[in-house]
C-alpha cells in the first residue's frame, strides 16, 4: 500500500463524522434547552408580550426594552471579537493563533445568528416587523444601521470570509471517501491545493479581512448610537456609548473565545495546534480591553456622583446604591477580579489556562450585567415627564428563551465540529 493510498483511507480528522456518547450528552442537553426556549417563545406568541416582564415606559411604570434587547447587544458584542482575532491572524499571518482563527470565524457567525433571533423574538409580530422595515425605515436611523449593517451586512461578510477560509480544508477532506464527501466536494468548490491557488485564496483573504475591520467598527459603534444619540433619555446620552460598546465588545468576545478554544484544546487533544502561547495572547489582549473598560466604569461613576442632572442623579442612585445596584457592583467585580487576575499572570508570566476559563466566563457574565443595566435603568428611572419610577423584573418566559438562545448556539457549533473541522488543518506535506 502506497503512502497516498494510506492517508485516502485515514478517518477524517478531529473526530469529523464519528459521533460519540460524550457528544449526544452535549446535543441532549443543548437540544432540551432549545426546546424550552422554543416553548417559552410559543407562550410568549401566544398571550402577547404581557407574558413577559415589558411594560410600557411611564404610562405602566415599566420598560418596552428588557432582556432580549440586552441579549441582542451581547450577542453581536460576541461577535465583534471573534472576527477581529481570525482578522487580525489573517492580516499579520499570527502563526500562534491560527489554531484558534476557525473557532474565532465560527463563534462570529454564531453570535450574529443568536443576536438576529433575538430581535425577531423581541418584535413580538417578526413577520410584521420585517414587513414594515421596508415601508418605514429611515435610513438616516441608527436603528436601520443595526440591522442592515450589523445583522444583514455584517453576518454576510463573516459567513462569505468562514466560506473562503475553510475551502482548502474541504478540498483535503473530498480527497477522502467518507459520508460526508458529496458535501465536501461542493464546499470546495473546484478549490486546488496548489501553489497558484494558495497564493489567490491568501490575496482575497486579505483584503476581505481589510475590508472587514472598519465595517465592525462602524457597525458595533451605529448599536451605541442606537443608545447615545437619544437626547431625550438620560443615562443614554453621551459620547462613551460607542466606544464602550467596541470595548465591552471585545471583552466579551475574547471571553468567550478563551473558553471554546479551551474546550476544543480538551477534547480533541490538540495541544500542538492550540498551544499555550495562543491563550497568552488572548489573556493578554482581554486584559487590555478590560482596562480601558474599567477606565470608561470610572468616568461614568464619577460623571454621575460629581456633575449630574436632576434626572441622570435618579439613574446614578439606582445604579450605585438602589434596586440596580446589586447587578452594577456584581458586573463591575465580575470584570474587576479578570482584570487583576490576568495582570498578575503577566507579571509572574505563570499562565494557566484554568484560571483564563475561570476568567473568560466570569467577563461574559459581567458583560451581559452591563448589558441589561444599559438597557433598563434610563427608561425605569430616566423620564423627563413627571412619571413615577417603574420597574422592570424579567419574567420565566424571558429566562427561558435566553436559555434557548445559549442552547440553539452550543448545538450549532457541536454539529458544525461533527461536519468539519474545528481547528484550521496543517497544510499537507508532499
Amino acid at each position: 500500500m502506497t503512502v497516498a493510498h494510506s492517508r485516502v483511507n485515514e478517518p477524517l480528522p478531529q473526530g469529523v463524522g464519528r459521533l460519540s456518547r460524550r457528544w449526544f450528552l452535549v446535543v441532549g442537553l443543548a437540544t432540551a434547552g432549545t426546546a424550552i426556549g422554543v416553548v417559552g417563545w410559543l407562550v410568549e406568541h401566544e398571550q402577547g408580550m404581557v407574558a413577559t416582564g415589558m411594560r410600557d415606559v411611564g404610562t405602566m411604570g415599566g420598560a418596552t426594552w428588557g432582556l432580549y434587547i440586552s441579549m441582542v447587544v451581547y450577542f453581536v458584542g460576541v461577535s465583534f471579537a471573534g472576527i477581529t482575532v481570525a482578522a487580525l491572524i489573517r492580516l499579520f499571518n499570527l502563526e500562534h493563533l491560527k489554531g484558534v482563527a476557525r473557532m474565532a470565524e465560527l463563534l462570529t457567525v454564531v453570535a450574529l445568528l443568536l443576536g438576529a433571533l433575538a430581535i425577531v423574538i423581541d418584535l413580538g409580530q417578526p413577520l410584521r416587523g420585517l414587513v414594515n422595515l421596508f415601508r418605514y425605515a429611515r435610513p438616516q436611523s441608527p436603528f436601520f444601521g443595526t440591522f442592515s449593517l450589523v445583522v444583514s451586512g455584517y453576518l454576510f461578510s463573516s459567513l462569505v470570509y468562514l466560506y473562503l477560509t475553510s475551502r482548502p480544508d474541504a478540498a483535503r477532506l473530498a480527497a477522502k471517501p467518507s459520508k460526508l464527501r458529496p458535501l465536501y466536494r461542493v464546499w470546495a468548490a473546484g478549490y486546488e491545493d496548489t501553489p497558484d491557488q494558495r497564493a489567490r485564496d491568501r490575496r482575497v483573504t486579505f483584503w476581505l479581512a481589510l475590508a472587514i475591520l472598519p465595517l465592525l467598527i462602524v457597525a458595533h459603534s451605529s448599536l451605541g448610537f442606537v443608545f447615545g444619540l437619544q437626547v431625550g433619555r438620560p443615562g443614554w446620552f453621551g459620547t462613551l456609548q460607542a466606544p464602550a460598546f467596541v470595548v465591552l465588545a471585545g471583552v466579551s468576545g475574547i471571553g468567550h473565545l478563551i473558553v471554546l478554544a479551551a474546550l476544543v484544546r480538551r477534547v480533541l487533544h490538540e495541544e500542538h495546534r492550540i498551544g499555550m502561547e495562543a491563550f497568552t495572547w488572548l489573556g493578554r489582549f482581554l486584559m487590555l480591553l478590560l482596562f480601558v473598560y474599567l477606565y470608561f466604569v470610572v468616568v461614568e461613576i464619577f460623571t454621575a456622583i460629581y456633575q449630574p442632572t436632576v434626572n441622570e442623579q435618579r439613574i446614578g442612585d439606582a445604579l450605585l446604591t438602589g434596586e440596580y445596584a446589586p447587578v452594577f457592583w456584581g458586573s463591575v467585580a465580575a470584570l474587576a477580579l479578570p482584570a487583576v487576575g490576568l495582570a498578575w499572570m503577566a507579571v509572574t508570566r505563570r499562565w494557566r489556562i484554568g484560571w483564563m476559563v475561570a476568567f473568560g466566563a466570569l467577563v461574559n457574565l459581567g458583560a451581559i450585567g452591563k448589558r441589561f443595566l444599559i438597557v433598563a435603568p434610563s427608561q425605569t428611572h430616566g423620564q423627563l415627564l413627571p412619571y413615577p419610577v417603574g420597574t422592570y423584573t424579567p419574567s420565566l418566559v424571558e429566562y427561558a428563551v435566553v436559555l434557548g438562545l445559549f442552547s440553539l448556539g452550543a448545538l450549532l457549533i457541536a454539529g458544525f465540529m461533527k461536519l468539519f473541522p474545528i481547528v484550521e488543518m496543517e497544510e499537507a506535506t508532499p
